[in-house]
């Protein structure tokens, strides 16, 4: 049930992190673009705590019974808030080593694995491989949001 782009993505897209930000000094690197909107690497530290969310989530479906997932609100989430205030270097390493979790974990589910399901509040029950899918579009989004950023 895996499909090659998604495993691809699943190994390298979060390498991009680093390659946007490598050139980015501490100031750019925390400012925000309008009060209230996350600076650039607030968006690394969304990331690497909505790994472990999604971690979590993965564990729960694995269990059975299709569990019911709450909207994730990062602002309110107390892994995020400790996040933010970590250093680049240990946000890189947390999303490295993070992933590394996250690509063991999908990789060697069966089929019959990948295909049981978690509901999500807006687009309804997901199976496993949807919810990784789902995960790789969401990192994209802040990937393309770090980009601007850091660019813009």
């Amino acid at each position: 049930m895996l499909y090659s782009s998604l495993v691809c993505r699943l190994k390298t897209q979060h390498l991009a992190v680093a390659e946007i930000v490598k050139h980015i000094d501490e100031q750019r690197l925390n400012q925000q673009p309008e009060p209230g909107k996350w600076s650039i690497k607030d968006n690394i530290a969304h990331l690497v705590s909505y790994q472990s969310v999604f971690i979590g989530r993965m564990h729960q479906i694995l269990k059975g019974d299709t569990p019911v997932f709450s909207a994730y609100r990062a602002d309110d989430e107390p892994d995020f808030i400790e996040a933010r205030g970590w250093s680049l270097t240990d946000l890189l390493s947390k999303l490295n080593g993070n992933r590394r979790q996250i690509l063991e974990l999908i990789t060697n589910l069966p089929d019959d694995q990948l295909a049981l399901k978690g509901s999500h509040p807006k687009y309804g029950t997901l199976t496993i491989v949807e919810w990784t899918e789902f995960f790789l579009l969401h990192e994209a989004h802040h990937l393309f949001t770090m980009f601007k950023l850091a660019k813009g």
